[in-house]
């Protein structure tokens, strides 16, 4: 069997000031292709069919452009750098079987090495995760990497969203203190997993017009 060879298109949106990186897996397969659909953004999280930026679009009112063209891009950036955000996704490359943007879809993965970065970028405090710890998930994959490392993860809030906390060593100072937030995955397929939060119930029966954005943007806005 031919396996997809799926790679991350982006290198990591890195700058001294980051103090908060937004951390997810891979983009769908054809921006590894680079056969883009109307209305993606080639940059990080621009599928027309994520709510990531349309997320920021709402709580920032930045009215962006969704569409394929270098303004779209530029727009992201700025506001990146403006709030002090950097993008590093988690997994570098992956193999698949079938062509398709599942987490679980994964086989052959290799990550990146986040604390490498963490190390690298000494303003960081927080890691935003655009999805939770069930299997190959962001959360699920940095875990990993911190077990490998030796490294506890101690529970702040064991709510939606998780909030946890771990010590980063470091060879040239002192150890800093590093939160982790996982996000609801701002993703059509977690609409469902949306829809089942006992939050987002009790929201919903006190307003009938509430949206699973409308839920989302709640949710991310005091992480951002």
């Amino acid at each position: 069997m031919n396996l997809f060879f799926h790679y991350h298109p982006y290198e990591p949106f890195l700058f001294e000031e980051a103090t908060k990186l937004i951390v997810g897996t891979l983009p769908p397969p054809r921006f590894t292709t680079g056969e883009l659909k109307i209305g993606d953004v080639d940059f990080c999280y621009g599928s027309r069919d994520g709510q990531l930026w349309p997320i920021l679009d709402r709580i920032f009112g930045l009215k962006l452009k969704f569409e394929t063209t270098t303004e779209a891009i530029e727009q992201r950036k700025q506001f990146l750098i403006r709030r002090k955000i950097g993008i590093c996704d988690i997994v570098q490359s992956a193999e698949r079987s079938k062509i398709d943007a599942s987490d679980l879809g994964m086989q052959n993965i290799e990550l990146r090495n986040l604390l490498v970065y963490l190390q690298a970028y000494p303003k960081v405090e927080t890691l935003l995760f655009t999805g939770g710890n069930s299997k190959n998930g962001p959360e699920y994959f940095f875990r990993l990497l911190l077990k490998q490392n030796q490294i506890k993860l101690e529970v702040i809030n064991d709510q939606v969203p998780r909030i946890h906390q771990f010590m980063l060593p470091s060879e040239k100072g002192p150890k800093r203190i590093i939160r982790t937030v996982s996000l609801t995955a701002p993703s059509g397929a977690a609409n469902r997993a949306v829809g089942s939060l006992a939050t987002y119930k009790e929201m919903k029966s006190k307003n009938h017009m509430l949206t699973t954005l409308d839920f989302r943007v709640r949710q991310y806005t005091p992480f951002f």
